[in-house]
């Protein structure tokens, strides 16, 4: 054990303005922050949760406001202090906070302005702040009093207890704008509708299960289910425990278009697309930390679109998981990711099957078609080259109906082939597997199914039966990789 007493000793304490600049540059946006806020009030114990705000320009509020068993005064300055918890300690299990900042990051990175009104059951409220522009002029660690009005007082003393949390000086989102400015509020308004969606997908299950309502502008929030749990034909895989039963995967693979209505499958592909939402999604304690992701194991294709996988943790393995202090990233421990690996293999294997299922009767149907690539491998000199597969259905078309031009586009094509960008490739494709995208993908597929219509009306024309050409599209490249697509020819 050492005896510190035989030290000298100085004090490092941090500079209050360098430090809170640090703390806004986490790495929040507006709906993490405003997740984060609303941990707090679960963790209280509440039943309903308000978000509202006002547009006017930069002059915009936004509150939260909560039923919860709120707080007395110090209570509530113990809840303001930076670090307020030691990280490390043990937690009540309903607990959704862990390094007593998250309330302070979150709000400071998208305020100046943080006032935070809290009543406990049968008592006054009470109400203090921090004003970054303060602590810039005293660079002291100084929270100050402000009367937050009769308004906002009339609203926390209309609950039995609660707290409300209010940000002004919102500079990361409208500082430069006017409150006549419609542009602007459009844009707001699109912001504010993308954090009405993440939290209808982040809270779900506390939403479901009715253990909190979550209102937006007096509209109650409903839940996103990503797992789509009430439709017939979504494929539930047993639950597969980890880690002595602590940690619990279940794999879902979501229906097939054909068997969702319109408005349900455009629903089902939540806030950011289908291929996003793709992969793990970690839950801590019913709250979702990490939705859609395959934790570096595997690539996002359109063909495992249909896979999603649940994780859910206990809130005392966010150590060994390494839970950042924006409960947005999550990275499972190197035991685990074999076992992890190996349960969603099989999830996405399955949801292949189902994304394929009208290619595959049809190959089925026709088993001899030749797959049909656009590249092909060549030997020259004992050198390996790539060209242009002449015989791809689509090419050779193209071929047929520039006759007149036929030489011309094959000195074209012939100067692609011969400055491929080979060596390139390569090493992006060793130093960045995760960032290649596969052909077509991200962007709009209305000239992709041009082309394959083009080649389904050719073979047609030639007497060729439609399921057949169906087929023989299916396994051209690269209309492989879209066979939902055939649907629409």
């Amino acid at each position: 054990m050492i005896d510190y007493t035989q030290f000298e000793t100085a004090s490092a304490e941090p500079e209050a303005v360098s430090m809170i600049e640090t703390f806004r540059a986490i790495g929040y946006n507006l709906e993490t922050a405003i997740a984060d806020i609303i941990d707090n009030s679960i963790s209280a114990g509440a039943k309903n949760i308000w978000i509202d705000f006002d547009y006017k320009g930069a002059s915009t509020w936004l509150a939260i406001k909560d039923d919860g068993h709120g707080m007395d005064n110090e209570e509530l300055i113990k809840a303001m202090r930076p670090g307020s918890k030691n990280p490390n300690e043990e937690r009540a299990a309903q607990d959704l906070g862990r390094f007593g900042l998250g309330l302070k990051t979150a709000s400071f990175s998208q305020c100046r302005k943080l006032t935070v009104i809290s009543k406990y059951k049968n008592s006054t409220p009470v109400y203090w702040t921090w004003d970054l522009d303060y602590v810039a002029e005293a660079r002291k660690w100084n929270l100050i009093k402000y009367d937050p009005g009769e308004d906002v007082l009339s609203q926390i003393n209309s609950l039995t207890s609660g707290t409300f949390v209010i940000w002004n000086n919102l500079d990361r989102i409208v500082q430069s704008l006017h409150s006549d400015d419609k542009v602007g509020l459009e844009k707001f308004l699109q912001i504010m509708d993308h954090v009405k969606r993440h939290l209808a997908m982040i809270f779900h299950r506390y939403i479901e299960s009715k253990k909190v309502k979550i209102w937006f502008q007096t509209r109650e929030v409903k839940p996103w289910d990503p797992f789509l749990m009430s439709e017939p034909s979504t494929q539930k895989f047993p639950e597969d425990p980890l880690q002595n039963g602590k940690v619990k995967l279940r794999g879902y693979v979501l229906p097939h278009k054909s068997k969702l209505t319109d408005t349900k499958f455009r629903e089902a592909e939540g806030p950011k697309g289908w291929n996003a939402h793709q992969g793990f999604y970690i839950y801590r304690k019913d709250r979702l930390l990490l939705a859609g992701d395959w934790l570096g194991m595997f690539r996002k294709e359109e063909h495992f679109k249909l896979a999603r996988i649940s994780v859910d943790l206990p809130n005392n393995l966010d150590a060994s998981w390494q839970i950042d202090i924006k409960k947005s990233v999550a990275r499972p421990p190197l035991i685990l990711r074999d076992q992890l690996k190996a349960y969603a293999s099989k999830i996405r294997a399955q949801a292949v099957d189902v994304y394929r299922h009208k290619g595959k009767v049809l190959q089925r149907k026709y088993g001899s078609t030749q797959y049909q690539p656009v590249w092909v491998e060549k030997l020259r000199h004992g050198k390996r080259f790539y060209e242009i597969n002449q015989e791809h259905p689509f090419v050779s078309h193209l071929l047929s109906q520039f006759s007149g031009k036929n030489s011309e586009l094959k000195k074209l094509l012939n100067l692609i082939e011969e400055t491929v960008p080979v060596p390139l490739i390569t090493i992006k494709e060793s130093e960045q597997p995760d960032i290649q995208g596969q052909p077509f993908e991200g962007v709009n597929h209305d000239a992709l199914l041009s082309m394959m219509k083009l080649i389904h009306s050719s073979y047609i024309s030639q007497g060729i039966q439609d399921d057949l050409a169906r087929t023989m599209i299916l396994n051209m490249e690269p209309f492989n990789l879209y066979p939902q697509l055939i649907e629409s020819i």
